[in-house]
């Protein structure tokens, strides 16, 4: 009898513990494009051409290897349209009652996968997903009995246990990161490395029509489309960043500028998240590029603190807290989501150009999600489940267990606390200080009231003052909470106003 072995299609690693002693002869892989998957959220058209060309090209290499692969395509009359009516058919025609999978990406997955058992009688192996570098359980205990998970303290636990950029004990370059350092506004003379793109061959653009003609009713465009679905090109990819650009990354990874969408970032993550790269291997050609004085130390632990700390952490941070951590919302935000967050037809400049590049690509670089749409969703009091949704599906690199954690936690601080220290809530200042979208927006980001005034600016204080209550007593806000007790009552009172009149407006 043969064994089967599921793929699912954010697995595609030659290295997967499923695949581990596959025996040719006699076992069979199986790969499933559904529309239960292509559809619990109205995925971005890329996204969906982005999985299933990637999941088509993994079917070919394992061929290739001479491995049997039963794969069934969305466009298979036969499909029914779920994992598990799927997973029904194939165990009749395989006969078989053995099953072996890696632990899945998402707490719905995994609620389906073991619920199988029982509802198939069938003999389930769920294996660890060891592609990443801190395993569940390590993370567990590191976790078990705090308050407050702080990323950094984890991180300098995982550059020990690596002993990456250490020497010794200590850390390289005598400091644990070098925020400080890469912060810089992106200066007129400062021109980034073009993106590597790739042209999508005959495989990909059949997955182009079959979505267009399925799903070109979703959110975005499919014209750009130019993402690596091999692990051949993710490979030329992580080279080109390597060589191109890492060696300014640092110092410009919180810029933001009109009309450029990738600067100096890397733009590896939907690889990473697909498994066509491994975190250890994309860590090791940045310590690599700095050994050989190809790259300066911030930009190398910059984009170390990136994978090993923060894509490590936010895992672990999902499967332990989870699925009660989703339906938090300690700020008790309720308000719908704009239309303009589909549309991009906002006044607002900065909104609008990172809605812009999130619709043409797929795609918005880390300082654009959280302090320009995440800073305007949280001041704004978006309801969580709402903004979460939306996130999940309008990037490329969107999978529910890192998706998750960035936006309750980090964008909104639903969680009260747990991952971040503080809300990552800023004024226009901060917008205008690391781009330049503010010199192309009809608000004054200098004022701060009025119907002229840059709307983040009076956003921002009547934020702090709506949630005194459960913020004001964090150390972090000492400085601004200082600032609103001083501000004249005419100031308050004012800021009150223009942010219930901007906000009424939104509906």
């Amino acid at each position: 009898m043969s064994t089967l072995r599921l793929v699912l299609g954010d697995q595609l690693s030659d290295s997967l513990s499923a695949l581990r002693d596959l025996n040719p002869a006699q076992d069979v892989v199986l790969m499933f494009e559904v529309h239960e998957e292509a559809s619990y959220v109205p995925h971005h058209q890329q996204k969906l051409v982005l999985v299933l060309a990637a999941m088509r090209h993994f079917a070919q290499r394992l061929r290739a290897r001479g491995v049997r692969v039963d794969y069934v395509r969305l466009d298979d009359p036969h499909n029914r349209g779920s994992f598990s009516a799927e997973l029904a058919r194939a165990l009749e025609r395989h006969r078989s009652r053995r099953l072996i999978v890696t632990h899945p990406g998402e707490w719905r997955v995994l609620e389906m996968l073991r619920s199988w058992p029982q509802r198939f009688g069938l003999q389930l192996e769920l294996r660890e997903d060891e592609r990443f570098l801190c395993p569940l359980p390590e993370f567990q205990r590191w976790a078990r009995g705090k308050r407050q998970l702080r990323m950094e303290f984890f991180y300098r636990l995982m550059r020990q246990k690596t002993g990456w950029l250490m020497h010794g004990d200590q850390p390289e370059g005598g400091a644990w990161n070098f925020d400080a350092d890469n912060r810089k506004p992106l200066g007129d003379d400062v021109v980034p490395p073009p993106r590597l793109g790739f042209a999508p061959d005959e495989l990909t653009q059949a997955v182009m029509a079959l979505v267009r003609a399925r799903y070109g009713h979703h959110f975005g465009e499919l014209d750009t489309f130019a993402w690596p679905v091999t692990r051949e090109q993710a490979l030329q990819q992580l080279d080109a960043f390597i060589a191109h650009g890492l060696p300014q990354f640092g110092d410009y990874q919180d810029a933001m500028r009109q009309n450029q969408d990738w600067l100096f970032h890397s733009a590896l993550s939907p690889a990473l998240n697909l498994g066509l790269l491994l975190p250890r291997e994309v860590c090791e050609a940045a310590l690599a590029a700095h050994a050989r004085g190809a790259a300066p130390l911030n930009a190398v632990e910059g984009f170390l603190r990136q994978i090993l700390g923060w894509r490590e952490y936010v895992r672990g941070i999902y499967w332990t807290f989870m699925p009660e951590y989703a339906q938090r919302n300690h700020l008790e935000a309720q308000r719908p989501l704009p239309e303009f967050f589909w549309s991009g037809q906002t006044q607002m400049n900065c909104l609008r150009e990172c809605i812009r590049n999130t619709r043409e690509h797929a795609y918005a670089h880390h300082i654009q999600r959280l302090m320009v749409i995440g800073n305007f969703a949280l001041l704004a009091g978006l309801d969580p489940l709402e903004v979460q949704r939306w996130y999940l599906l309008v990037y490329a690199d969107a999978f529910e267990w890192v998706e998750l954690p960035n936006v309750h936690g980090m964008v909104l601080h639903a969680d009260g606390g747990l991952l971040g220290s503080k809300p990552y809530a800023a004024s226009g200042a901060y917008i205008e200080r690391m781009s330049d979208y503010c010199r192309h927006c009809v608000y004054q980001v200098r004022l701060k009231n009025g119907p002229k005034a840059c709307p983040f600016n009076y956003l921002y204080w009547d934020f702090l003052q709506r949630h005194q209550d459960k913020l004001g007593g964090n150390p972090r806000l000492a400085m601004p909470y200082r600032t609103l007790q001083r501000l004249p009552a005419a100031r308050r009172e004012a800021i009150t106003q223009d942010a219930a009149r901007f906000l009424d407006s939104l509906q």
